[in-house]
């Protein structure tokens, strides 16, 4: 079987991406209790940036499931020294079985990696976070029973744990989600138009806006995440004053739950408190956030048992 690779959700079906999370609940759930499909594997973690609940849930997650662990730091690879990507990637295809990659540049240094005979799993780049997703939508997933029929808000930064929330979503059938963002900190509206557009397909919607004051009423869930990803500044020195409207607080929170209460509180971590969520909400009766980063594991697991033992697991 050659190399199967997980770099964006866009390159999932809509099959494939509903049994990696179902996997990954099955996982909680402690169904898989005593498998090691990855016995004797060998996995690489090279994560580039800071990382504490992404490097840990795939190292544990990889030995979880029977593999051995390499960790590379930022400047632990030749790289770093002016060593070609082919012949990086040509050299560690002999040693590893998966290379999970965190980086804070585009995906086309883990594309090249991926030419090669060894599993590539995007563990963060600058424009998308697709194991983030399968966190988010394993841990909807645990909690309501089901995917199908939820409307998410999200609110804050149209980073790449939005995109790869919008992506997913989009695949799935009859969900629903809502992105609030100051003006100017969006994702872009050809990914927007595209997504739309495979959602449509899927009887699902996503729409972008950035008015505070036409909040949805009743969702199931809200996601917010932190403004600085990855502690990268942003272009306008008073950033700040654009996106303290879109905190969520607990008044937010009541405006737009349901009546009568089940509406959760996600959030990718790590957390800015007082920033883009007030400790009344991370640490309130409706968050879930905590759980979603245990998830955080289950979902590595899954994504390491496709990409490496795939149809023999």
């Amino acid at each position: 079987m050659s190399a199967r690779h997980l770099l964006s959700i866009s390159d999932l079906d809509s099959e494939t991406l509903l049994s990696l999370v179902e996997d990954a609940v099955a996982i909680a759930e402690g169904r898989w209790q005593g498998k090691r499909p990855l016995d004797g594997r060998i996995v690489g973690i090279y994560f580039r940036k800071s990382s504490t609940r992404t490097r840990t849930s795939f190292s544990v997650g990889a030995m979880k499931l029977g593999a051995n662990v390499i960790a590379y730091g930022p400047n632990d690879l030749q790289i770093v020294t002016g060593e070609t990507v082919p012949d990086t990637a040509r050299v560690l295809a002999n040693y590893l079985d998966a290379l999970v990659i965190r980086t804070n540049e585009t995906m086309a240094e883990m594309r090249e990696l991926a030419r090669h005979d060894m599993s590539v799993i995007n563990a963060m780049s600058e424009n998308e976070h697709p194991t983030q997703s399968l966190a988010d939508l394993a841990t909807l997933r645990e909690h309501f029973g089901r995917l199908e029929g939820l409307h998410v808000l999200y609110m804050g930064e149209g980073n790449n744990s939005a995109s790869a929330i919008a992506l997913a979503m989009a695949r799935l059938p009859n969900m629903r989600l809502t992105i609030v963002t100051p003006e100017g900190y969006g994702l872009p509206m050809e990914f927007i138009a595209e997504t739309q557009g495979t959602a449509a397909a899927n009887g699902s919607t996503i729409e972008q806006h950035h008015d505070m004051a036409g909040l949805p009423h009743g969702v199931d869930a809200v996601y917010t995440t932190r403004w600085l990803t990855m502690g990268v500044k942003k272009k306008d020195e008073n950033w700040v004053d654009f996106f303290r409207p879109y905190t969520v607080t607990p008044a937010v929170m009541a405006e737009v739950s349901k009546p009568g209460g089940g509406t959760v509180f996600l959030h990718d971590l790590p957390a800015m408190r007082g920033y883009e969520v007030l400790d009344e909400v991370l640490d309130g009766p409706q968050s879930i956030a905590f759980r979603q980063a245990y998830h955080k594991m289950t979902s590595a697991m899954a994504a390491l048992t496709w990409c490496v033992a795939g149809d023999e697991s």
